[in-house]
């Protein structure tokens, strides 16, 4: 008895001192349009780094090591997606502690200004990015997006009939019923926020309203709530573990992993890959370490095979895309391995990469 104590006591220190050692701050340089974190983490400088690389990689567009300023993309608007982004804030959310999830608030600015608040997610046992889809068994899934769909369209619903009770409605409620009923509200866990907190998890799905009629949606984002026992009979056994705060790892889907490797044996590299949608496509991101330059990847994966185009540019004369490299290869639990071919050489090198 004396001996399981003792173990105890030795757990919860640990737990305690991993809670302790995670500290946030803000990256520099840190301004009024740049508040964006960086995490450290004693306990596992492994995870840290994950953390770190895949917020920068994915919101910054940014290599951490890279000489530039972090913010130089996002600032002047020469991201992939040409896109000014300045970011406000962010937060660190209070959740089981195998969890870590964020905030972050700001605005991008394409043809109109945007406010955003996003939230992103980690498994600090090992710095991967929690998918929605991984949190449940594969036959529950859309039994959740039902449970999610169904609030969203009662919302709407009764906030239709509120306005269509109106006797005499003015221009404006017509013009916010026709938001409302025209309102997409079939969301899945692929194209749906979320966050955690201490007894909940809670999905956070987009607005009714374009830019424009904005202004008219008094409704705003949809926020669906689930106290994490409501869901206990659809969670996977990589969630059970999560929320319970185990030790055990779960094998997780292939979305929004980070990958290391080599083309040739001799180039390293590393792949941030995106989200997989439901037909199989995603896009990736890839850098040779020495040069910390990022490229384009557009994939798809059928069962374990993933097949790359690696675009070079793009040709006003013949409006289309000119490749540069065609991957090919087979995902192998924690690896990928297939080749990398030269799109105009028609040279194969060896691609050989490993989950980080």
């Amino acid at each position: 008895m004396k001996k399981k104590i003792i173990f105890f006591l030795l757990i919860s220190g640990l737990s305690f001192s991993q809670q302790k050692s995670l500290t946030i701050k803000d990256l520099p340089p840190k301004s009024e349009d740049t508040v964006f974190p960086v995490i450290s983490y004693a306990v596992n400088p492994r995870v840290e780094n994950k953390i770190n690389t895949f917020l920068q990689v994915d919101q910054l567009e940014y290599i951490p090591g890279s000489s530039e300023n972090p913010f130089k993309l996002v600032s002047t608007g020469k991201t992939s997606y040409s896109n000014y982004v300045y970011f406000y804030s962010w937060e660190k959310l209070e959740t089981p502690k195998n969890i870590l999830s964020l905030a972050l608030d700001g605005e991008a600015s394409g043809a109109y200004p945007e406010g955003f608040s996003i939230w992103k997610n980690f498994d600090l046992r090992t710095g991967n990015f929690i998918n929605a889809k991984d949190l449940f068994q594969s036959g529950s899934v859309k039994t959740v997006e039902n449970l999610i769909q169904k609030s969203i369209k009662k919302e709407v619903g009764d906030f239709l009939a509120q306005l269509k009770s109106e006797k005499n409605p003015s221009e404006e409620v017509a013009d916010q019923i026709a938001i409302y009923e025209d309102c997409f509200m079939d969301f899945t866990l692929e194209d749906i926020e979320y966050r955690f907190s201490k007894d909940k998890l809670t999905f956070v799905a987009g607005r009714c309203s374009n830019h424009a009629m904005r202004a008219l949606d008094d409704l705003g984002s949809h926020v669906v709530e689930f106290p994490y026992k409501q869901l206990e009979k659809y969670w996977s056994p990589y969630a059970k573990n999560l929320l319970s705060d185990s030790e055990k790892t779960d094998r997780t889907s292939f979305s929004n992993k980070l990958y290391k490797g080599k083309i040739d044996g001799k180039y390293p590299i590393t792949v941030l890959i995106g989200k997989v949608y439901q037909d199989g496509s995603f896009s990736a991101k890839y850098w040779y370490d020495k040069t910390k330059k990022l490229i384009e990847w557009n994939g798809n994966i059928k069962g374990n095979h993933i097949s790359i185009i690696e675009n070079d540019y793009y040709s006003e004369e013949t409006n289309q895309w000119i490749f540069r490299a065609l991957v090919e290869a087979e995902l192998k639990g924690n690896t990928i391995v297939g080749t990398w071919q030269d799109y105009k050489t028609k040279k194969y090198l060896k691609l050989e990469l490993e989950e980080l």
